[in-house]
């Protein structure tokens, strides 16, 4: 993601860095405090493919909302992990899947949150 020269207000520009498919749900599983391998996150993300991952890991470490590290050695390992910036940001998304449970729970779709660890 490119950040542009101009923007009407910082909304716009935090939902640029917000708006991937992939983004909230990698930013959610930095969210739980060990860093970790692409391996990791691609079994942990359903869905998601190891270029889609990548493309997404090097926009969120380029606006700061992640954090790169590499270690020598054989075979390389690189592990991600949350900046501050991006325990910020977790906050808000927590709030906005507080949200999306709410409305499930008001459409009936309990099953689903049951399914996905939200509920007993």
């Amino acid at each position: 993601m490119k950040i542009r020269d101009e923007y009407t207000c910082p909304l716009e520009l935090t939902h640029d860095i917000t708006k991937g498919k992939w983004t909230p749900l990698i930013l959610c599983q930095l969210g739980k405090g060990i860093p970790q391998q692409p391996s990791d996150l691609e079994k942990a993300i359903n869905g998601i493919n190891q270029k889609m991952l990548l493309e997404q890991l090097i926009e969120l470490v380029d606006v700061g909302m992640v954090e790169k590290k590499a270690y020598d050695g054989y075979p390389l390992r690189t592990e991600y992990a949350l900046t501050k910036r991006g325990e910020k940001m977790l906050q808000a998304i927590t709030i906005m899947q507080g949200i999306g449970v709410d409305l499930m729970l008001e459409n009936g779709m309990d099953d689903v949150l049951r399914a996905a660890g939200f509920l007993e």
